[in-house]
């Protein structure tokens, strides 16, 4: 049985070993060079960019709307020519003849061929082109803000994952040493017990928190693989290769006073930008609506060309003399249009989109003060942070001398094996409270980075 003790103990060393040579056979990935790999490859930024070209093109195609409109007909047919006096509403299908009313019926056949070439171009409507030209290049606006929100977004997201691979890594590493604490306490319980000066049940106890201690450097080791697989999926390295440079912390904690040189920049942040390109647009779709419903100057051009088998002196002649062009004609006129019940729809209309604008309005609001309660909120937690870092060593340097007191008295026999584990897990918890107090404080640094659109200033710290 001890022969199996010791095999299974020489396995859990080899994969504890394996482990530690698999991250460091892995050179750390800086956040710098992470965050280059998501703006590259992140597949989200790819979604958000097609979106752009499709607010470019739906652009262009609102810049050619001034385009005339040149029409090109031509119709030969046969039928007759019996026409009778009286007004009618055309309805689009109503067979149209010429010529005036004859005294008696005649349903001979005519052939008739006629060429038409009919030009309308709207060539002025009071600013109404400009106004969907500024909407769709607002539309264009209102996207590219969106990339840039979905951009910046995804490098906070980034960060904090990153931030998080950091903190587990240096729980493994606190695992590992609780795992050669609690080693080196069975060890000793082993030699005492073999002597007779400690109980069996001893050895138990140092089993079961020996086992304890493994387990949850497994979990531990399971959401350190977890967030590495999230940060492959944005940046498309493998995810065994995403190493944090655990060093980066240091640097971070070290390098600030940088709060004091901070200086919080709200208008150009990207995610009110986005928002605030959303009220813009929607203050471009009044005007649209105020000029879309003004008067509207035409011109309009026509020439065509007639041919019939009716002579001028109103003789039926054969159908073969109806083909080619026996008149030609022209005509240019500048036409106004104007509805008068527009001005109600204009009303109605403007009053939809003042809703919309008054809505838009609230987000950016909203987004304004969401953001400084964030700002605020970094400005507290770094505080907090800073005053934890401060006192945290002095609980660390108490926690282990009082582990290594606990553990020379039981080893003296003057003291319980309970006792002991007690002050190793007040030890444990003060080197987890100062990975913990590390990570908060560098979330709340870039927190309030993020807020202040000042991200590039805390990543200049770690060059």
């Amino acid at each position: 049985m001890q022969i199996t003790k010791v095999q299974f103990m020489i396995l859990i060393c080899l994969v504890t070993a394996g482990h530690c040579y698999g991250q460091q056979g892995n050179p750390p990935v800086k956040l710098k060079d992470l965050l280059i790999e998501v703006d590259k490859k992140a597949p989200s930024l790819f979604t958000d960019s097609a979106a752009i070209s499709i607010r470019q093109a739906q652009a262009a195609e609102t810049r050619n709307n001034w385009l005339p409109n040149l029409r090109l007909n031509y119709q030969a047919d046969i039928g007759t020519n019996n026409n009778d006096a009286g007004p009618y509403f055309g309805f689009g299908i109503v067979p149209s003849n010429s010529r005036g009313v004859r005294t008696e019926s005649n349903t001979s056949a005519v052939l008739t061929n006629l060429g038409i070439a009919a030009l309308d171009w709207e060539i002025y409507n009071f600013g109404a082109y400009g106004a969907q030209n500024k909407v769709a290049n607002a539309d264009i606006a209102v996207e590219q803000n969106k990339f840039a929100q979905s951009k910046y977004q995804l490098q906070a997201f980034t960060i904090g994952n990153y931030l998080q691979l950091m903190r587990l890594q240096d729980f493994l590493e606190i695992q590992q040493r609780n795992i050669r604490r609690n080693q080196e306490i069975r060890r000793s319980i082993q030699s005492l017990a073999k002597s007779g000066l400690r109980p069996g049940v001893d050895t138990s106890i140092a089993e079961a928190e020996l086992s304890k201690a493994r387990l949850n450097y497994i979990e531990l080791d399971n959401q350190l693989k977890k967030v590495q697989l999230q940060l492959s999926a944005v940046s498309g390295l493998p995810y065994q290769t995403i190493v944090p440079d655990t060093a980066a912390e240091t640097k971070l904690i070290k390098g600030v006073a940088l709060p004091s040189l901070f200086t919080t920049d709200t208008i150009n942040n990207p995610l009110i930008n986005y928002y605030k390109s959303i009220y813009q647009g929607s203050l471009q779709r009044e005007d649209l609506v105020k000029k879309q419903y003004n008067p509207k100057i035409s011109l309009q051009a026509a020439a065509w060309g007639r041919g019939s088998s009716v002579d001028a002196n109103d003789n039926f002649n054969s159908l073969s003399t109806g083909w080619g062009f026996n008149r030609n004609n022209y005509l240019v006129g500048v036409g106004v249009s104007y509805n008068l019940f527009d001005l109600r729809r204009k009303q109605l209309k403007l009053r939809t989109q003042k809703a919309a604008t008054f809505y838009a309005q609230k987000q950016l609001d909203e987004q304004k003060a969401a953001l400084a309660l964030n700002n605020n909120q970094a400005d507290v937690e770094l505080t907090t942070a800073r005053q934890r870092l401060q006192e945290i060593p002095n609980q660390l340097k108490a926690a282990n001398a009082g582990y290594r007191q606990k553990l020379s008295l039981y080893r003296s026999g003057l003291t319980d094996i309970i006792e002991l584990n007690a002050a190793l897990n007040i030890l444990y918890r003060a080197e987890t409270d100062f990975v913990q107090a590390k990570f908060a404080y560098t979330s709340a640094l870039f927190q309030k980075a993020v807020a202040g659109n000042q991200v590039s200033s805390v990543l200049n710290l770690l060059n």
